[in-house]
């Protein structure tokens, strides 16, 4: 991308008395912006240092631009390139002898207007950048002809026989600094030996399709056409092709049969988002799944930069666990047995675990999760120790309590599936000849006894004051399934909660259900913290069990599902319909940053067969196949935009002005997201009415329209001919698509992602499995004698094993994390943004506001009134807070699902 110099904001101009005039020169934008945005990038897509700029070129700006006369102008271009680690300069080769003879990148300066004579494009002015004595720096110099007019792309060919990632090209007439106009590339180019084709930048003005300089149509168009590929073949690392596929490489059939895994997507039973297609071969025992070669593609700027290499890394989910787990299960002497009491799993964080002595083991440790496992080597001996969650931190006890249980229904980890109860008696949708009887063990009776006030259970459904955390029909078909697993169980379950005075909420009671098979009925019963020390008891395993089942929705509907899976196909359908100089593009691309790569990285470590998901959540080998069966039955585009959201679950009513009032007043989540929602909102409001002057000018733009085409045909095919998806007909249609996508992306991940290890860490809070039965579901004398001699033991027996908490434990604190190149919504402004002067003050405005929700959270979380975030013991709600510092915080709002 082309785009000026920030600081001197000046044209690059003829030196000479013959020049008529120069190019206006804009007033230069704050230091403080330009300094900043451009500290904060290294690596892919938009990482290293960059400059801004602003055009102001009439017809075609934003470029060079060269008053027409008869001489040629000598203009300097010097590139500037990042080696990548270990590989750019460790082994040169044959690179070096291009380099020593000049011919390192040939570049090709296009001009953005048409040859007046002829109406043709003007011949591109053409030259090798040679390596200069700085390192990763090129240089070439030019002659262009005067009248060559704005530059509006550089065509780049890389003679090396290796990518180079160039972060920058300068263009800089004679000697003088002040003409400096910078390229703003941040991005691989292949070598010319991988693809004879040059790669591409255009000028950083945006454009829509109508209003692209004539030069520069055709350019256009073909480099859509490359994004897009052919469909064919099996893509290469270097490539830069989107496409789509099915999720049909989770499993490997030719490696072990019992890794067969459903197709998900194309078809009614498994409706699901698509993925990127890779193009690998079919296995031989499925001919429906795609070989796991080792090689997952992703587009080569979707990639992650070396600083996130370097933080996460690719070693920490590829290959880190795979080294941790091995080195730790000698530790454990059967990696199967649960903790003998709740003291074993206090030590994880006081005392730790004995390391082994072996070097590679107390390695690979080392490198691959430093901060969850501390190295205490004043002692005879090593060991690790888990970082103490902030829950277990401030109040040890907080997870055993009632009130905590409900707090985090909407302040915790998944605050976003409680809804309000709008009619008693609760039934069931599933049909009742397969599952038994839909009406739930939860009867007025029973709640009558629960609810200890001067108000009738009637009264309290007509004053919106009971809600639900139902999970009963989404699980019910698969409680017979995941009960064949070796040691897991299921039931259905629904947990109702009574909104009290005080505006907390207090739990009523839980009914788990099994349906019935063709050997037994159906079992149903509703606990609650009865009087009696039994009672008391079996509610706290029930409390586990929906925990448990909360846990499991969660990381696979609220968080891999509605964020990860779904956003996908934005991603691919925006390089795909969407020209790099489209302004649309330009506002949605900070938000796609890493995602891709994440996604990969998940299904050949987190969601494949015997995967981290698989082997540590109750679901096993039906975990991604239970979120297709939510993917069909839940989700919808229009209900991911927050507001409607809320009122769709009964949690917000839309007022006759418009406004949304919270039927919980004290909501975290709600409050602060709603503050989140309505920034980005007037943000894509303001920019949106700088490119679109009309509603006919949304209807008229054919890559819009095809990328929302294309995202409803072919990213989210199964739904395609559903009644909610939003038409875009004019800049209100399109302000809301935008801003549900960048919501998704930025706030709603933040939300369900980063308070992973806060809350998780310490597994009994929320546990991702249940090993046993309730005692009472069979009355079996040996169960029951156990339960009541020990049901301390008897909580412990049900929850996980040793391995799979340290190994979720361990997972947690990695997807917890923000890396030190994480961007954060409203902090930093993408080049494109400050070239137009009125794009640039509506971002600062909305950088303003993101600064003022910090101190909003902050003075919520302080007011004694909301007891839902301030009180004794009680984790501040900060998942929702803009910023943060790199690491496990359990804050930030980074712009992308970035991890």
């Amino acid at each position: 991308m082309i785009h000026l110099n920030l600081n001197q904001a000046l044209v690059l101009s003829a030196k000479s008395s013959n020049v008529g005039s120069l190019l206006a020169a804009p007033a230069p934008p704050s230091p403080t912006t330009a300094a900043v945005a451009a500290a904060r990038r290294g690596g892919a897509h938009r990482h290293m240092p960059r400059i801004s700029c602003r055009a102001t070129e009439e017809g075609g700006g934003g470029g060079v631009s060269a008053v027409t006369m008869d001489k040629a102008l000598t203009v300097t271009a010097t590139v500037e390139a990042a080696p990548a680690i270990g590989q750019m300069y460790a082994t040169r080769g044959l690179d070096d002898f291009s380099d020593l003879f000049g011919k390192t990148l040939l570049l090709e300066l296009v001009s953005s207007e048409l040859d007046p004579k002829t109406g043709l494009e003007k011949p591109h002015v053409t030259g090798f950048a040679h390596r200069t004595l700085v390192e990763g720096r090129y240089e070439a110099k030019l002659q262009v002809p005067a009248s060559f007019g704005p530059v509006g792309a550089v065509l780049v060919e890389n003679e090396h026989h290796k990518e180079m990632y160039i972060k920058e090209i300068k263009l800089i007439t004679g000697d003088d600094e002040s003409t400096a106009v910078t390229f703003d590339c941040n991005s691989w180019v292949h070598s010319k030996f991988d693809n004879p084709d040059k790669r591409v930048f255009f000028t950083v003005k945006s454009y829509l399709p109508s209003a692209t300089p004539k030069a520069l149509e055709a350019l256009r168009k073909k480099d859509l056409e490359t994004l897009r590929g052919d469909g064919a073949g099996e893509r290469k690392n270097f490539e830069r092709v989107y496409d789509y596929d099915v999720y049909n490489d989770l499993g490997d059939p030719d490696k072990n049969p019992a890794h067969q895994r459903p197709v998900l997507g194309g078809s009614a039973q498994y409706p699901y988002p698509r993925r990127c297609r890779t193009g690998r071969a079919r296995t031989k025992a499925d001919p429906l799944s795609e070989k796991r070669n080792g090689h997952c593609y992703v587009p080569r700027d979707e990639q992650f930069s070396e600083v996130k290499q370097l933080t996460f890394g690719a070693t920490t989910l590829r290959s880190g666990l795979h080294m941790v787990l091995p080195a730790l299960r000698p530790m454990l002497s059967k990696k199967e047995l649960p903790f003998p009491h709740f003291p074993a799993i206090d030590s994880l964080y006081s005392d730790g675990i004995p390391l082994p002595v072996d070097a590679a083991g107390l390695d690979a440790i080392r490198s691959v999760i430093p901060r969850v496992l501390k190295l205490v080597e004043d002692t005879t001996e090593n060991v690790l120790r888990f970082e103490i969650p902030e829950m277990l931190g401030r109040d040890r006890f907080k997870w055993f309590k009632d009130e905590e249980f409900a707090r985090q229904t909407i302040a915790g980890l998944n605050p976003v599936c409680i809804q309000l109860i709008t009619e008693l008696p609760i039934m069931s949708k599933l049909d009742p000849a397969v599952y038994g009887p839909p009406e739930s063990a939860i009867t007025k009776e029973v709640l009558e006894k629960q609810i200890k006030g001067d108000i009738t259970v009637d009264e309290a459904l007509a004053a919106k004051r009971l809600f639900i955390l139902d999970y009963h029909d989404v699980f019910l078909p698969y409680v017979h399934k995941v009960r064949e697993l070796e040691g897991t169980t299921l039931y259905g379950s629904r947990t109702v909660f009574f909104l009290t005075d005080l505006g907390t909420l207090m739990p009523l009671a839980i009914e788990l259900t099994r349906p019935k098979s063709p050997t037994k009925p159906q079992w149903k019963r509703a606990f609650t913290h009865g009087p009696d020390a039994t009672e008391a008891w079996l509610w706290k395993l029930a409390k586990a069990n929906v925990l448990t089942h909360d846990t499991g929705y969660h990381q696979l509907v609220s968080h891999w599902l509605r964020t990860h899976a779904c956003v996908e196909p934005y991603i691919i359908a925006a390089n795909r319909q969407l020209s790099r100089m489209h302004p649309v593009y330009r506002l949605l691309h900070p938000h796609f940053r890493y995602t891709m790569e994440i996604n990969a990285l998940a299904r050949e470590s987190l969601i494949n067969a015997d995967g981290i998901i698989e082997e540590s959540f109750w679901p096993g080998k039906y975990s991604v196949e239970l979120s297709a069966v939510a993917y069909g039955a839940t989700w919808q585009f229009d209900t991911e935009a927050l507001p409607n959201d809320l009122v769709k679950r009964g949690l917000a009513v839309k007022k006759d002005d418009g406004e949304l009032e919270l039927t919980i007043k004290d909501y975290p989540y709600a409050t602060d997201g709603l503050k989140v929602w309505d920034s980005i909102k007037q943000w894509v409001h303001d920019y949106v009415r700088v490119y679109y002057k009309s509603d006919a000018d949304v209807v008229a733009d054919p890559e819009l329209q095809a990328f929302w085409e294309e995202v409803r045909t072919k990213g989210h095919a199964d739904k395609k001919d559903e009644p909610w998806w939003p038409v875009l007909d004019g800049r209100d249609s399109l302000v809301e698509m935008l801003t549900t996508i960048m919501w998704v992306t930025s706030g709603h991940h933040a939300a369900v992602n980063f308070g992973q290890y806060h809350f998780g860490g310490y597994f009994p809070n929320r546990p991702t499995t249940i090993r046993k039965n309730m005692p009472v579901e069979e009355n079996r004398d040996d169960e029951m004698k156990k339960f009541m001699s020990q049901p301390e033991m008897f909580l412990l027996d049900m929850l996980p094993t040793q391995m799979q908490a340290i190994k979720v434990m361990t997972t947690l604190d990695i997807l917890s994390a923000h890396s030190p190149d994480e961007e954060y919504l409203g902090e930093y402004a993408e080049p494109s943004w400050l070239a137009e002067p009125m794009v640039k003050a509506a971002f600062e405005k909305f950088s303003g506001r993101m600064k003022e929700i910090e101190g909003f959270v902050d003075e919520c979380n302080n007011n004694p009134e909301l007891r839902n975030r301030c009180g004794a013991g009680i984790v501040p709600y900060e998942l929702l807070k803009p910023f943060s510092k790199p690491g496990v915080t359990g804050r930030g709002i980074p712009n992308s699902i970035s991890i």
